[in-house]
C-alpha cells in the first residue's frame, strides 16, 4: 500500500471495513503520521453513531433466504380465521332477507352488528290494501324503528302508533302520502318503549283510520 493510499484509508479504518491484512498495515502507519491519527479520533463519534443505527436497525433478510417453517401455517390459519368470519356475515345477511314462513304478519330476525339483534315485521291489511314493513332493534333507550309503507289511496296524513303491552302509546313518526302513488316509501322513528315492551305496531291516519296493524308475535 502507497503511503498516499494509506492516507486515504482514514475513513475506512475508522468505520472498520478494511480488510484485516489492510487495517494491520494502517496501524504501523498510524504509529508513523500523526495527521491520520488525529483524523482517526475525528471519526470517532460518527462511528459510534453508525454503530448504534446498526444496531437498532433490523437485519434485512437475504432474497433467497427460506421461510420460517412455521410462517406457512400461521398465514393459512389467519385466511380460515377470514373465510369463516365471511361466511357467518353472508348467513346473517341471508337470514336478514328472508322472511320466516308463517301466516301475516311475516316475522323475521334481523342481523346487527355488534350489537342486540333487531327483529323485522311485515303485514297487508285486505280492507285497506296498505303493506307496511316495521324493523325495530332495542336501544338503551327504547327502540329505534325503521318503517316502509305502501299506500296508494293518497294523499293523506299518516302515523306510526307503537301501542305497549300495558296499553299506552307511543307515535313512532309521521309522513304524508302523495297522490296515489304506492311505491314503498321509507320513514324513520324511534319510541321510548323497548322492543319486548311492544304489543304492536298500527299505522292510522291523522283522522285516526286504522290502515295496517303489525305484531312481533
Amino acid at each position: 500500500m502507497r503511503s498516499l493510499e494509506r492516507h486515504r484509508d482514514v475513513g475506512a479504518y475508522a468505520l472498520g471495513v478494511l480488510d484485516e491484512a489492510d487495517a494491520f498495515r494502517f496501524e504501523d502507519h498510524l504509529m508513523e503520521c500523526p495527521r491520520c491519527a488525529a483524523q482517526v479520533t475525528g471519526f470517532g463519534p460518527t462511528a459510534r453513531q453508525l454503530m448504534l443505527y446498526r444496531r437498532s436497525t433490523p437485519r434485512p433478510a437475504h432474497p433467497l433466504a427460506k421461510p420460517d417453517p412455521g410462517m406457512l401455517d400461521r398465514l393459512l390459519s389467519e385466511v380460515a380465521a377470514r373465510n369463516r368470519a365471511g361466511r357467518r356475515r353472508l348467513l346473517l345477511a341471508l337470514a336478514a332477507s328472508v322472511a320466516v314462513a308463517v301466516s301475516a304478519p311475516a316475522i323475521a330476525a334481523v342481523a346487527r352488528d355488534g350489537g342486540e339483534a333487531g327483529v323485522r315485521i311485515a303485514a297487508t291489511d285486505e280492507r285497506s290494501g296498505v303493506w307496511a314493513e316495521v324493523t325495530t332493534e332495542g336501544e338503551a333507550w327504547g327502540s329505534q324503528v325503521e318503517l316502509k309503507v305502501k299506500d296508494g289511496a293518497g294523499p293523506r296524513a299518516c302515523h306510526l302508533v307503537a301501542v305497549g303491552r300495558d296499553g299506552s302509546e307511543q307515535t313512532v313518526t309521521t309522513w304524508s302520502v302523495p297522490h296515489h302513488d304506492a311505491r314503498p316509501h321509507t320513514m324513520l322513528g324511534g319510541s321510548a318503549l323497548h322492543p319486548e315492551e311492544i304489543a304492536r305496531y298500527e299505522v292510522r291516519t291523522a283522522d285516526g283510520e286504522h290502515l295496517v296493524t303489525l305484531r312481533p308475535g
